[in-house]
């Protein structure tokens, strides 16, 4: 049986300029503003998605980027009242808007409460002036804490704070300096993770000096300590949270929940009969592209079958990021597959210190395994 509860992204694709090491769609804004006629596409997309969405309810909604937050509050008022008479939602929606230090004008956060965010993820990456500017971000660390002003003073207490190690020449005391300023602020939640270089980027195409790897898990080690004593619990790779703050949008991801993606380059992910039909969608990248297709056709973007040998390692890609680890139960309900398509996975995983069994009956990473995730993901390939 398909689980009633949904996730909605919606990806807004603009930033002021894009920084050398983002390999997300987003594309800089040639304008003052983004255009109104994006918030009437979302809604045709949206609507265009409907039919596959019968008996489903929104538990979650992520505005993400690019930098939603350089649209206006009322744009985010008229998509959200709109969506709300298409399908329902949760009592208890969990609605997070992605945000730039450097786009928040007075008084913007209070707007965005009202037009029912009630989650934010601010993207402060680091507190270091020099490691800002070779970031390429637009914001110095005085508007993160403006920011983070403007935040509380909109009543808008759970939110998150993005934060970047294993940047560029950075030493271990640096990184540690950010986490100290960073839980100064006492947000509900912090997203710690490493820079990579990502195909596409700039940097990738003219490598910055980085730590190396045993200097960058050196960081990660010592940063997540000093994020437990100041009260975050590290629940995933790179997510720590205080009691009960973890991001509900991204343990769906993680857990392989359902989401419906909408905008330029949203991704998707629908069960419609499990395990032989749960489809992956992808709408068009460009902006102007998506748009066109919006107006003119029945269809946006492309859609495909998981095939049911790919279902374990499409589960475990993410499941295995959670330090809990996943249940058996979880994986039954997600894919519709049973403990046969991956107990030899399992028992190999065990056998190599990369896995251990949890009560459930489940499993979780060992501390082996959380360093070498990559190669215990890529066991779980048909």
């Amino acid at each position: 049986m398909i689980d009633a509860s949904l996730a909605l992204y919606v990806h807004m694709p603009w930033c002021v300029r894009k920084c050398p090491y983002c390999d997300f769609n987003s594309h800089q804004l040639t304008s003052a503003r983004p255009d109104d006629a994006y918030i009437d596409a979302l809604l045709h997309d949206f609507d265009l998605e409907l039919p596959r969405l019968t008996g489903r309810r929104i538990d979650t909604v992520f505005f993400g980027g690019g930098t939603p937050s350089l649209f206006q509050p009322e744009d985010f008022n008229r998509l959200l009242q709109a969506l709300r008479r298409r399908i329902e939602f949760a009592a208890d929606v969990e609605i997070t808007l992605e945000a730039n230090p450097g786009t928040i004008e007075r008084g913007r956060f209070a707007g965005y409460r009202d037009a029912g965010i009630n989650r934010v993820s601010l993207g402060a990456q680091t507190f270091a002036p020099r490691a800002l500017e070779l970031l390429g971000r637009i914001h110095g660390a005085e508007d993160t804490y403006r920011a983070v002003e403007e935040l509380r003073a909109a009543g808008l207490e759970n939110f998150n704070l993005d934060l970047m190690y294993a940047l560029p020449q950075q030493t271990l005391e640096e990184a540690l300096a950010d986490v100290r300023a960073a839980s100064a602020l006492c947000p509900a939640h912090i997203s710690h993770y490493q820079l990579t270089l990502e195909p596409g980027t700039v940097f990738h195409a003219r490598p910055p000096p980085l730590p190396d790897e045993d200097a960058a898990w050196e960081m990660q080690a010592a940063c997540q300590q000093l994020l437990a004593d100041a009260g975050y619990a590290q629940y995933e790779i790179s997510a720590y949270a205080r009691e009960s703050r973890r991001c509900r949008h991204n343990v769906n991801y993680w857990l392989f929940g359902d989401y419906v993606g909408i905008g330029a380059g949203a991704h998707g992910k629908l069960s419609q009969v499990l395990p032989h039909r749960i489809l992956r969608t992808v709408k068009p990248k460009q902006p102007r592209e998506y748009q066109a297709q919006v107006r003119s056709r029945s269809v946006v973007g492309e859609s495909s079958l998981i095939s049911e040998s790919d279902l374990p390692f499409e589960f475990m890609l993410n499941a295995l990021r959670l330090n809990e680890g996943f249940s058996l139960q979880d994986y039954r309900r997600q894919t519709g597959l049973e403990w046969e398509s991956i107990e030899h996975k399992i028992r190999e995983g065990e056998g190599r210190g990369l896995l251990e069994p949890i009560d459930l009956p489940g499993w979780r990473p060992t501390d082996l395994g959380r360093r070498f995730l990559n190669d215990l993901q890529l066991s779980f390939l048909a």
